[in-house]
């Protein structure tokens, strides 16, 4: 890690501690172990810097892609559901903090609003892209059905720790949950409805 991205981390650290106002370049220097000359050399100034904290946070996100053609719905969806609530997990306290500064600085939306949106676009097209194979037997507006998908994932990520009793057990498995309970809504076969039918279909041919 660079020294610069060093800054960035420990920037987004302290705001995600102490918010803006609490987040001065003293504090922000002595968790970076820099002294305060030099994040003035590099930015600027303390807006500059979280600014670019956001940034650095929002592109080192590192969500499993959505292949353009589906293979296999009920796998790719869970990897991609894993990853971004890993993504979510890892960030909490700093995604929280600044849901709670918003209305004090809009600004920062663009920046908290932008690994979601790109994660939203993805997935839309994903679900756009069932639906051309015939995998959906249901009809569904994409942006609906992403949004329950993704305020599942958000809610659990943010509120397992404070309500754990809310969400489903284990934890590991809960993207899993969430991802096979919207193929289902949607119309598209997963392996435990597979396995299912199957059974169905072979206990009536054995008891014709």
């Amino acid at each position: 890690m660079t020294r610069r991205n060093e800054i960035l981390a420990a920037a987004a650290a302290v705001f995600a501690q102490h918010g803006f106002r609490g987040s001065t370049t003293r504090r922000i220097a002595e968790a970076a172990g820099v002294n305060e000359i030099t994040i003035f050399r590099q930015f600027g100034s303390k807006e500059a810097l979280l600014g670019e904290a956001m940034k650095h946070m929002t592109e080192s996100a590192g969500l499993a892609g959505l292949p353009e053609i589906p293979s296999d719905p009920e796998r790719e969806l869970t990897e991609w559901s894993e990853s971004f609530i890993q993504h979510l997990r890892l960030r909490s306290s700093i995604i929280r903090k600044t849901m709670g500064e918003i209305e004090e600085r809009p600004e920062m939306s663009e920046c908290a609003s932008s690994v979601p949106t790109q994660a939203s676009n993805e997935l839309c097209k994903y679900l756009v892209a069932l639906r051309r194979q015939g995998r959906t037997s249901e009809k569904f507006d994409p942006k609906t059905a992403a949004a329950m998908l993704m305020g599942a994932i958000f809610a659990d990520a943010m509120g397992r720790d404070m309500m754990p009793d809310v969400y489903p057990q284990p934890q590991g498995k809960a993207a899993h949950m969430y991802t096979v309970l919207l193929l289902r809504a949607l119309g598209v076969e997963t392996g435990s409805r597979r396995t299912s039918t199957k059974q169905t279909k072979r206990t009536k041919q054995l008891s014709a």
